[in-house]
């Protein structure tokens, strides 16, 4: 993992895989973002480094509660973005793809303003 920003991707993504899948696995993080297993791997070994996900004995990813309060945190900035895009008049596929690069690099201040303007 390079950057702070393909931290947070790993995170949001483990984050909706849980939604939808009884138990995470690597190999669906890696299917999900269409990456190689290995890149993955490392990504998670350091993910497990930083205390932001756990692995259990049969390869099962959980978040941990520092981890579950960032992928949050960072999900509800692409939620809030996409939004405020999609009312400014955006295609929700444009405002989806703009709001996850944007979600990685607005400061706080920033976003509290998108939010309050959100209604959120």
């Amino acid at each position: 993992m390079r950057t702070h920003e393909s931290e947070e991707m790993y995170l949001e993504t483990i984050l909706l895989l849980k939604q939808r899948m009884n138990s995470v696995r690597s190999i669906d993080v890696a299917e999900g973002l269409g990456y190689a297993k290995s890149s993955v791997s490392r990504a998670v070994n350091l993910l497990v480094k930083k205390g932001y996900i756990g692995i259990d004995g049969n390869g099962v990813i959980e978040l941990t509660e520092t981890g579950r309060r960032k992928a949050n945190g960072i999900y509800e900035r692409h939620r809030v973005i996409t939004e405020v895009l999609v009312a400014l008049g955006a295609e929700r596929s444009s405002a989806e793809a703009n709001a996850c690069r944007i979600e990685h690099v607005i400061s706080d201040d920033v976003f509290d303003v998108l939010k309050k303007h959100a209604g959120k």
